[in-house]
C-alpha cells in the first residue's frame, strides 16, 4: 500500500457496529470516516473519496444495495472496493451484492480476524490496480509520445529534401484539425469526425507527402515548375506514399484507425471535388474526408507559403482563390466551414512562418 494512510468508509445505522469494526481494523493502520443512514452515505461519500467502504445491507430507508447502486449510477465509486456487510445470509442477496459489484460479503456476526484479513487483502489489491493502471497509462502515454515523434520525423524525410517547405508539416497539423472540429461543429460529417477521428487526422498529417522520398531530386528540387513529363513523375508521390503506408498496415498485421488515415490522405490529398486532380481522378464523395480536409488545408498553405517559382499570398488572397476562382476543386461544406475559421487559419500561418 502507498504511505499515505488509505480511508476506510463505514455505512451502518447502528453506531456501536461502526465502533466494532473501526476496533477490529485499528491495527491495519488506516483512517475511517463513516454514515449513519445510506441517505447519509450519498453525501458523505463523495467527498471523502474512500480507499474501501464496508457497507451494511439491512438499514431503513435506502439499504445497502439500494445505497451502492445510486453511487454507481452517479459514477462515483469508480474501482473503489465494497465489501458488504449483513445477518441476511441467503444465496439471493449474496448474488445481488456480488452483480452490483461488491468485491466480498460478510455475514454478521462476523470474526474480527476474518474481517481485519479480508479488508487488508481488498486495499491491498486495490492499491496494486491502481498501481498497475497508473503504469500502464504512463508507458501508454510514452509510447503514444514515441508515436508521435517517429511520424512526424517520417513526414519531415520527405520535406527536408525539400527544403523551401520549413514548417509545412506544422501547420498543415494545425489547419486539419481546426477545420476537421469547425465542420464537426457545423454538423457535419459528425458519424466521421469524432474527437478520436480528429486527433487521427491531426497525427497523420505529417504522412502526407511522405510519398515524395521516392521522387528523384532532380524533380523534387528542380528551382522552378516542372514540365508536363516532370510533373507526371512528381504525381506519383501521391502513390508512392499510399503503398508505404500499405506496408505499414501489413507490417502491423492490421487495419488501425490511424494508418487508414494517413493512407488516405497520402494517396488521395491531391484529388479535387470537380474530378481533375490525381493520382485517381475521384470526384465527390468518392475522395475520403480526410484527404479531403487535407486538400484544402494543403492548398491554403501553399499559397501562403513562399516558393522558388512565387511569392507568398496574403491571407486575403489565398481565401479569394479558395473560395472563388477554385471553388469547385473543394467540398463546398468543408469550405463554408473555412470561411467560418480563416482568422484562425491566419494566426496558425503566422505562428508557423518560415
Amino acid at each position: 500500500m502507498s504511505s499515505a494512510k488509505p480511508l476506510i468508509f463505514i455505512v451502518d445505522d447502528v453506531a456501536e457496529n461502526i465502533q466494532v469494526a473501526i476496533d477490529h481494523l485499528q491495527e491495519l493502520d488506516c483512517n475511517f470516516a463513516y454514515a449513519l443512514s445510506g441517505e447519509q452515505a450519498l453525501v458523505r461519500i463523495p467527498v471523502a473519496k474512500p480507499q474501501l467502504i464496508l457497507m451494511d445491507v439491512m438499514m431503513p430507508g435506502l439499504d445497502g444495495f439500494e445505497t451502492v447502486s445510486r453511487l454507481k449510477n452517479k459514477h462515483i465509486l469508480g474501482n473503489v472496493p465494497i465489501i458488504f456487510l449483513s445477518a441476511r445470509a441467503e444465496l439471493a442477496d449474496v448474488v445481488q451484492g456480488f452483480n452490483l459489484g461488491g468485491v466480498d460479503y460478510i455475514t454478521k456476526p462476523f470474526n474480527g480476524m476474518e474481517l481485519r484479513v479480508r479488508v487488508r487483502n481488498h486495499l491491498e489489491l486495490y492499491t496494486y490496480r491502481n498501481q498497475l493502471a497508473a503504469l500502464v497509462k504512463e508507458r501508454t502515454h510514452a509510447i503514444e509520445q514515441l508515436k508521435d515523434v517517429i511520424i512526424e520525423a517520417m513526414g519531415e524525410m520527405a520535406e527536408y529534401r525539400d527544403r523551401e517547405t520549413g514548417g509545412h508539416i506544422r501547420r498543415t497539423m494545425e489547419y486539419i484539425r481546426v477545420l476537421a472540429e469547425a465542420v464537426a461543429l457545423d454538423g457535419h460529417y459528425t458519424e466521421l469526425l469524432t474527437k478520436e477521428y480528429v486527433i487521427n487526422l491531426y497525427k497523420s498529417a505529417p504522412l502526407h507527402d511522405i510519398g515524395k522520398v521516392g521522387i528523384p531530386d532532380s524533380v523534387l528540387l528542380k528551382p522552378g515548375r516542372l514540365t508536363p513529363e516532370e510533373r507526371t513523375i512528381m504525381e506519383k508521390h501521391t502513390l508512392y506514399g499510399e503503398e508505404m503506408i500499405r506496408n505499414l498496415e501489413r507490417m502491423a498485421g492490421q487495419n488501425t484507425a490511424f494508418l487508414t488515415c494517413a493512407r488516405e490522405i497520402a494517396g488521395a490529398h491531391h484529388e479535387r471535388f470537380d474530378g481533375t486532380g490525381y493520382p485517381r481522378g475521384l470526384k465527390g464523395q468518392e475522395i475520403p474526408l480526410s484527404a479531403r480536409l487535407m486538400s484544402l488545408a494543403d492548398i491554403y498553405d501553399a499559397l501562403v507559403s513562399s516558393r522558388v517559382y512565387k511569392p507568398p499570398k496574403t491571407h486575403e488572397e489565398a481565401m479569394q482563390i479558395l473560395m472563388e476562382e477554385e471553388h469547385e476543386h473543394f467540398d463546398p461544406v468543408l469550405l463554408e466551414s473555412l470561411d467560418r475559421v480563416q482568422e484562425e487559419f491566419r494566426a496558425i500561418a503566422d505562428k508557423y512562418a518560415d
